[in-house]
């Protein structure tokens, strides 16, 4: 990590759906997006789906801090998709990996 740098708190994250519930999952995600896209900290909310499997969807999230990401979290609308997303999941959420993101297009 380049010293000096400011970094920003990144989280990237897999989450898979019960077949046939990739799309819904997906929808959801993108809701959470919308809903995060003004909140205090953060930069990026990206869904993408994997082309292989429609069951799949991948999360990018970059944030000013961890704080702001967990204070996303205690919103209660967010709170309210969370847990109409959970009975879509094949099994527990991958824990999702931590990133210190440096910068890149999008980030100035």
């Amino acid at each position: 990590m380049p010293q000096g740098s400011q970094t920003k708190y990144g989280l990237f994250g897999k989450l898979k759906a019960v077949e046939g519930k990739g799309e819904e999952l997906a929808a959801i995600l993108l809701e959470a997006a919308q809903l995060v896209s003004s909140a205090k900290g953060c930069w990026i909310y990206l869904v993408s789906q994997d082309v292989h499997n429609a069951s799949v969807v991948w999360v990018t999230e970059v944030w000013e801090t961890q704080e702001d990401h967990d204070n996303s979290l205690k919103a209660p609308a967010v709170r309210a998709l969370i847990s109409k997303a959970m009975p879509l999941l094949d099994g527990a959420p991958e824990k999702g990996t931590t990133l210190a993101v440096l910068g890149g297009k999008g980030l100035q």
